[in-house]
């Protein structure tokens, strides 16, 4: 179990000091152990937030006259002992656990660690999409939710900015938690909100030491599968230029300078173009900042933005591209994809040196097997996208989809732990279990062949992108995440951690030879699998970028569309991803 930030507030010796526990639940793996790692890839922004609002809220005077002291936890990668964290706050004389974040998939462990929190006498609340989306979206609580209310535990539901968490932390003190806090009403302003940050040696257990910020939350969109529009609203809010310079400040003095920005889409802030002037002044002044975005697929219609992102520090791209099939797209009223534009827009975002990664969803009403399929080879053929996260459709609660299913008594999986994107939860219309199952598999197993990840190399080399490493760390991830620990990649990480003691309530602990077997066998394979692949994608792109022949490579996916499909998207560009940038921030300036 990793604590990792002590704060101190208010000297009354007169009172006992007040413990707040922020832990991040993760989810049960099939088997039914918490899915954990030494080494996670996704910081919780969630987690980041609520620390940095509980610390304004203490340095405002709340609980001025107790001393507090904050722990955070994320349990993907970190133990979290029920049993040790509430002796602790029952020896300090009070406190209580805050459950922050908890996504759907997450909430079974939530409830699980919360019963033991409450038998143990600790005072608990849940927060985060799960709860806030069924109270927003349902006529009456689900059975999960009222489980929670019997055992005692308290909900927020919404955003908890503006000084929302005062209220919370008073009640807490006062051993007097309300039943729900019920925020979705209203939607905070963010500018000048406490800053989110992690402690760093938070930061230090996650993979390439990413941390994570937002710039706005709120989405126009009227998407039937997302849950963002239901929860932080339609009405789009954000963070000042001076905020984002004091994320970024705050985290170079923790020597951090790598971030997942979470925004939904980047691209619909309307003050994208101050951010981005902020963070280009930034990295001139020497703080190399390095981001991961998420934007739309009508981004590069903005005029210069993908200039200025690129030059402020954006190397990897994410895109809801969802699918490619308009009549599925029109149906689940994603009406800003628009098809027929996807390829300039990859081409757009090609001329710089950056990784994109495409979310894409199978199991729309109009897929059948043949039809996902013969998706996937256009895909492959006609768009350079680097990898592609492949989804289930799934009816998330806190979305149109889920509410209409519930109100029509359609069969859902009553197994939350299964709503990660990456199991499937219901039937489709047409396409039998097995086959939309089949369809998900076998997608998977097409884009990342390795005559296709080669493809997608020999891409890389040809426009002269240096990012040669970054390709290939990426294919692995995506494909071994999968193939090999059955999980996607945005939750996985490396090198897997099982513990014997912690195994999802109603299945049996396993003896200790049975179980050490076989997780010393999972590891084996998992390590053993991922270093084979690496070796041969590492010996691929060495023998491709070393060819002399390596720039006249042309398809479809990088060729500008003159009518012909001949002109090549881009020249001999040999530049450096340095003078590339600079390149970039002169074009922004």
């Amino acid at each position: 179990m990793t604590a990792q930030r002590h704060t101190a507030v208010g000297t009354d010796a007169r009172r006992p000091p007040f413990h707040i526990w922020l832990v991040k639940p993760t989810r049960y793996d099939d088997d039914g152990y918490p899915l954990q790692w030494w080494r996670s890839i996704i910081p919780s922004n969630s987690l980041a937030c609520l620390t940095g609002i509980i610390e304004d809220a203490l340095a405002r005077g709340v609980l001025a006259d107790r001393e507090v002291r904050i722990e955070v936890v994320d349990e993907i990668h970190s133990k979290v002992d029920a049993a040790k964290i509430a002796r602790s706050i029952r020896r300090a004389g009070g406190g209580f656990v805050g459950l922050v974040g908890v996504q759907s998939n997450q909430f079974p462990r939530a409830l699980d660690l919360a019963r033991d929190f409450r038998s143990g006498g600790v005072q608990v609340a849940i927060g985060g999409f799960h709860v806030s989306g069924c109270l927003s979206m349902l006529k009456a609580m689900p059975p999960e939710l009222v489980e929670a209310q019997d055992l005692g535990v308290s909900f927020f539901a919404g955003e908890a900015e503006e000084g929302r968490i005062d209220e919370v932390l008073v009640d807490a003190a006062n051993g007097a938690m309300k039943p729900v806090y019920n925020w979705l009403g209203k939607t905070p302003h963010l500018e000048g909100a406490p800053l989110p940050l992690l402690p760093k040696a938070q930061v230090d257990r996650n993979i390439n030491r990413y941390a994570s910020f937002d710039l706005g939350r709120g989405c126009p969109f009227e998407c039937s599968f997302c849950t963002i529009i239901n929860v932080q609203g339609r009405k789009s809010r954000f963070r000042t230029p001076d905020d984002l310079e004091a994320i970024v400040r705050a985290n170079a003095a923790q020597g951090v300078s790598r971030f997942f920005l979470t925004d939904d889409n980047f691209a619909r802030n309307r003050h994208w173009e101050p951010l981005l002037d902020r963070l280009i002044a930034l990295q001139d002044e020497g703080l190399g900042v390095r981001m991961a975005i998420q934007v739309d697929t009508l981004a590069h219609r903005i005029d210069g933005f993908i200039d200025k992102c690129v030059a402020a520090g954006a190397d990897q791209i994410f895109i809801g591209l969802e699918n490619i099939n308009p009549d599925n797209l029109e149906a689940a009223k994603k009406r800003q994809n628009r098809v027929e534009e996807y390829r300039e827009m990859f081409l757009a975002w090609k001329r710089h040196p950056v990784v994109i990664t495409c979310g894409y969803i199978i199991g729309f009403p109009n897929d059948s097997y043949a039809s996902v399929m013969h998706d996937i080879e256009m895909l492959k053929e006609e768009l350079p996208v680097d990898t592609l996260y492949l989804n289930y459709l799934t009816p998330l609660p806190g979305s149109e989809d889920h509410r209409r299913l519930v109100d029509t008594g359609a069969w859902m999986d009553p197994d939350l732990n299964k709503y990660d994107l990456n199991h499937r939860v219901t039937h489709h219309p047409t396409m039998s279990d097995e086959e939309w199952e089949r369809a998900y598999r076998d997608a998977h197993r097409s884009f990342y062949s390795w005559d296709h990840m080669e493809r997608i190399l020999r891409r890389m080399a040809a426009l002269g992108s240096n990012k040669k490493k970054t390709t290939v760390n990426r294919l692995l991830a995506y494909r071994e995440a999968v193939r090999l620990e059955g999980v996607a990649k945005l939750e996985s990480g490396y090198v897997r951690i099982k513990r014997r003691t912690q195994r999802r309530p109603g299945l049996p602990r396993e003896n200790v030879f049975a179980f050490w077997t076989g997780y010393g066998a999972h590891l084996v394979h998992a390590l053993g699998g991922s270093l084979v692949t690496y070796a041969r994608l590492y010996r691929m792109m060495r023998r491709i970028v070393t060819d002399p022949d390596r720039f006249a490579y042309r398809d479809r996916a990088i060729s500008a569309d003159t009518g012909d499909g001949a002109s090549p998207l881009i020249a001999d560009t040999r530049a450096t991803d340095h003078s590339q940038r600079r390149t970039a921030r002169a074009k922004a300036a």
